[in-house]
């Protein structure tokens, strides 16, 4: 029997954005200060609300990239990270949240946006750690943002869109580091570099160092899948062999 007084529960669509760069060698997010309650003052990921019907999910992401950050997404790395629905995520009703995940090499200082009191780039280790709270479920999307980042490092060629257009090795290795929070040895790591077919290829150039011989440059290859990939160690292993 169908109940005729039942009517579906109004729920709000947000979209949330997880931007992943690096700042000196750090793996840091771009975080707001809210200027509206709920939550009035405290860090929170950028996002908002849907602005109509009519706006996609992926269409509100782009946006709020260029609202919230002054990011083009067709210029970066962007991709859907999860859904977010716990009935008491948010105060002010049922609300879920489509997170995206992006990711830029060298982003400039942020400027806040129209809902925002302020905004900047901080330490994901602060976030992961605790350090630094953050409103409304933003930590575990963030967790979750960083766990996918670091997985897909594995068996992607992820990494490169940290990078700019040329890097070097030590700064391919700046990546890994970073995402994963381990150390790792350079000549294994430019070893198992090379024997992933079409991750790199050479730019034909070399930049200058201030001692030392000059640092080949390379640009991210073709190959978007890394075979063999590119294990993450475990910091526990490699504590013990330094």
């Amino acid at each position: 029997m169908v109940d005729e007084s039942w009517s579906p529960p109004e729920v709000l669509v947000t979209v949330d954005l997880v931007i992943l760069t690096l700042r000196e060698a750090s793996l840091h997010v771009l975080l707001v200060e809210r200027g509206v309650e709920p939550y009035l003052g405290e860090r929170a990921l950028p996002g908002g609300f849907l602005n109509n019907a009519g706006e996609g999910i992926a269409e509100a992401a782009a946006r709020e990239l260029r609202e919230e950050a002054d990011l083009d997404g067709a210029q970066l790395h962007l991709e859907q990270l999860g859904t977010y629905g716990k009935p008491a995520r948010d105060p002010r009703g049922r609300v879920i949240s489509v997170a995206y995940l992006a990711i830029a090499p060298g982003l400039p200082e942020p400027v806040a946006g129209t809902d925002a009191a302020g905004a900047g780039w901080e330490p994901v280790e602060d976030v992961l750690a605790g350090r630094l709270g953050l409103a409304f479920d933003h930590r575990q999307i963030v967790a979750d943002g960083v766990e996918r980042a670091r997985g897909k490092l594995e068996h992607t060629a992820l990494a490169t869109a940290f990078c700019g257009a040329t890097f070097t090795i030590a700064e391919l290795q700046q990546v890994y580091e970073a995402v994963w929070g381990v150390e790792l040895d350079p000549r294994n790591f430019y070893r198992k570099v090379q024997k992933v077919p079409g991750f790199i290829e050479s730019a034909g150039d070399e930049r200058k160092a201030t001692k030392g011989r000059p640092a080949r440059l390379f640009r991210a290859g073709a190959t978007t899948v890394l075979h063999p990939p590119l294990v993450r160690p475990d910091p526990a292993t490699e504590e013990e062999r330094q």
